[in-house]
């Protein structure tokens, strides 16, 4: 049996029954996609119904509160995303009436979708010929085939979806269905670690398998090299139980959302260290002050391209600007390394 029948077989016996596999509406479609960049299943499942049943309209979406959206968000990480989303949504709802663009050409012009994301929506909502290339389908593709080509550089991209297209022209049943089936194989049966090589139904003509390279497919340059950082969070309390909070500005990772006062270091640093820090001595005014340390070994958060070295301080004073009650603190969006924190530290009838 051909691969597309022999691969929409496998699909229909074991595929996942997941809510935006039940509709043909691109804004559950858009929303599902984009959560899912970078996330696995399991993850993004319970944030997209966060999100339907908080905002079912893309209407209603538009119109929430930015803060809103990344306190929803907060969590699934990579906060770009919830942001493009936000103005996606407002130029949808406000300069295309409500309307998505009914191809993939004029999907790609939506600020943050992408090749992959404009495809999905194109194929799974307008059934349009278009091969979709993910990371599941570049570890499907380039073991069945043992493609040694690096899929992170511009040569791997391009061969990988014209394999993808050239496979698709030979589909004889619906083209979504097919393009569901592919990722689906590789999220399920052909996974990075640990695949089901014993009862794939393609065993026997896979070169990877055949060739003992199983774990060496797919190809990926290794480009970035992973920086540390070192914080120090304030954790500002004056004596009517509250605490100073800042929103974050520029372009990092966590624009718009809420922290502690962050003092950045180059290493790990004393108390004393700490007190002669100058950012420390600007957000400190005041002679009487008392410090304590929350965890003496930092909490490391791993990012794609940086490793965080997190450490808190708890700092009382009498006053401080920009201060919230801690009954509050836990309804600002917040980077999950703070409200790891929050949820350690906080008090508990402040959670």
């Amino acid at each position: 049996m051909e691969f597309p029948n022999a691969l929409q077989n496998w699909y229909l016996e074991n595929r996942r029954d997941l809510p935006w596999r039940s509709t043909r509406d691109p804004y559950h479609i858009w929303l599902s996609e984009i959560m899912l960049q970078q996330t696995r299943v399991e993850q993004g499942l319970p944030y997209y119904t966060k999100f339907i049943e908080a905002f079912p309209e893309i209407e209603d979406l538009a119109a929430a509160s930015s803060e809103k959206v990344l306190k929803l968000w907060q969590g699934l990480g990579y906060y770009s995303r919830a942001r493009n989303l936000h103005e996606t949504a407002k130029y949808v709802a406000y300069e295309l009436n409500g309307k998505f663009p009914g191809s993939y050409k004029e999907l790609l012009k939506l600020k943050g979708v992408g090749d992959y994301t404009a495809s999905a929506i194109a194929s799974f909502c307008y059934n349009e010929k278009v091969a979709l290339v993910d990371g599941n389908v570049f570890r499907v593709v380039s073991r069945l085939k043992g493609i040694e080509t690096p899929i992170n550089t511009t040569e791997g991209k391009k061969l990988f979806k014209k394999l993808a297209e050239e496979a698709l022209e030979k589909v004889n049943f619906d083209r979504s269905t097919y393009n569901q089936a592919i990722m689906e194989f590789g999220a399920l049966h052909c996974k990075p670690a640990n695949p089901a090589c014993e009862v794939c139904p393609f065993n026997e003509e896979c070169v990877a398998l055949r060739t003992h390279k199983i774990k060496d497919l797919p190809v990926k340059l290794r480009k970035t090299r992973v920086k540390k950082r070192y914080f120090n969070y304030l954790v500002l309390e004056t004596g009517n139980e509250e605490t100073a909070i800042e929103k974050r500005t520029g372009k990092g990772i966590w624009h718009g959302l809420y922290q502690f006062p962050l003092v950045e270091t180059e290493k790990k640093i004393s108390e004393k260290e700490l007190r002669q820090n100058e950012l420390f001595r600007q957000y400190i005014k005041e002679k009487d002050f008392s410090v304590e340390i929350f965890n003496p070994e930092p909490v490391i958060h791993k990012l794609s391209h940086q490793h965080l070295y997190a450490t808190f301080w708890r700092v009382q004073v009498k006053e401080q600007e920009n201060t919230v009650p801690l009954e509050s603190i836990s309804a600002y969006p917040v980077p999950v390394l703070i409200q790891n924190f929050l949820n350690e530290y906080l008090p508990e009838d402040y959670k």
